[in-house]
């Protein structure tokens, strides 16, 4: 995803499975490969890319 407002702030997110049996099966991940949100919420792993995305006084 790439802020067409601020090119240089983009992001890559991947979804993967969860290591662990105890949480959810599949996971939003940075590009940096930390979680950012569990795969069955698509709208709020959205919402979060867009807050990090979005220009600051926007």
């Amino acid at each position: 995803m790439i802020n067409p407002d601020a090119t240089s702030l983009s992001e890559n997110v991947t979804c993967r499975p969860a290591a662990v049996s105890e949480v959810s099966a599949w996971w939003y991940c940075w590009s940096w490969g930390d979680r950012m949100h569990t795969a069955d919420d698509p709208a709020g792993a959205a919402n979060k890319v867009a807050r990090v995305l979005a220009v600051a006084g926007e």
